[in-house]
């Protein structure tokens, strides 16, 4: 394969079709893109689209324009901010690494991948795609965008998950000095447009010529996977406890899932039904529980299903509050149920 024409036909591709975004500068521009920018867009941006992250990140960087500006928030303000965004351990990471950075480095991101690790949250993608966009290092950015492209670019028949290894290999091979950030970003903008997971767009790709997948003739069948494990089910109970308009809410414990966000009060979630007195004796109050119905939400290792049960009265521990919109989606579907 020659690299050289594959770098200079990928670059020559962004340089006319790169997304406009945000967070980014366009491609070849002399100014670098904030780092602040890159780290928070890519936290966003780990576990959902593009299009569902871009209002989250405009409102973060409209209400905290620098990382000292985040540091100072408070850590309610960040958690109902991220609300909707899921997985809250990351915002609960996103506070720490910003206070990290605002006490530790008077307010600047360093520039390596190594010390980037060292910042709470910050893995091995995040560290690489911050020193390759931010500050221009030579660093191999990874996700599943480009680990997509890798494996049709070659036609890896290694399956997914055990191919990463060779994909993070294949792509590394690609890195060079020149354009780093543009480079990584190219990747995951073919992955994201071009390259895409279902319906690609191979007489659009500026790699078609090069491609292994594309010359066999069956790119749509790449990545290889393996057979996907079944989702384990757990139940629970929500209860929607009402007073004068308003819901009570608590907040859940800081470590586990959904740690330190506002939520409906539950039982524990367990590994098989609640009958309707398991439910009652369960409840935060004793007061007349009526079963509203139940709801299915999934989470990435487990299935939920959550029975709801409706009161009014009152209930000491709680907070009241008359809006809902910030609560975590499962919690939002509970409510509305009832």
């Amino acid at each position: 394969m020659d690299q050289a024409r594959l770098r200079k036909a990928l670059l020559g591709w962004y340089d006319r079709q790169a997304r406009t975004l945000p967070w980014r500068t366009p491609p070849g521009s002399n100014s670098a893109p904030d780092p602040y920018f890159v780290w928070l867009s890519e936290v966003m941006l780990q576990q959902t689209t593009v299009p569902h992250a871009t209002p989250y990140f405009l409102n973060f960087t409209g209400r905290w324009p620098t990382v000292g500006d985040l540091a100072e928030a408070p850590d309610a303000d960040i958690m109902a901010a991220w609300a909707g965004l899921g997985y809250y351990a990351r915002a609960r990471n996103l506070l720490a690494c910003a206070r990290a950075v605002a006490r530790d480095h008077g307010g600047i991101f360093p520039d390596t991948e190594e010390a980037l690790r060292a910042l709470p949250g910050i893995g091995t993608y995040t560290a690489a795609a911050i020193a390759a966009i931010a500050f221009q290092r030579p660093a191999n950015v990874v996700d599943g965008n480009v680990e997509r492209v890798m494996s049709r670019l070659f036609a890896v028949q290694t399956p997914l998950p055990a191919a990463k290894p060779e994909l993070t290999r294949l792509a590394d091979s690609l890195v060079a000095n020149d354009r780093p950030g543009d480079w990584a970003q190219a990747l995951m903008d073919l992955g994201a447009t071009v390259c895409r997971p279902k319906g690609l767009l191979c007489d659009l790709c500026p790699l078609d010529h090069a491609c292994a997948a594309l010359a066999d003739g069956n790119p749509q069948t790449y990545p290889r996977k393996s057979p996907k494990a079944l989702r384990p089910r757990r139940y629970g109970v929500a209860y929607v406890l009402r007073r004068n308009g308003k819901t009570a809410l608590m907040t859940r414990p800081t470590k586990g899932l959904l740690g330190g966000m506002l939520a409906l009060p539950t039982s524990e979630w367990r590994a098989k039904p609640w009958t309707d007195a398991e439910a009652q004796s369960a409840a935060p109050a004793v007061l007349a529980w009526r079963d509203a119905g139940e709801i299915e939400h999934v989470f990435t290792h487990f299935a939920l299903t959550l029975r709801v049960f409706v009161a009014e009265g009152n209930w000491n521990e709680a907070a009241w509050f008359s809006d809902l919109s910030g609560l975590p989606s499962v919690f939002l579907k509970a409510a509305r149920k009832a």
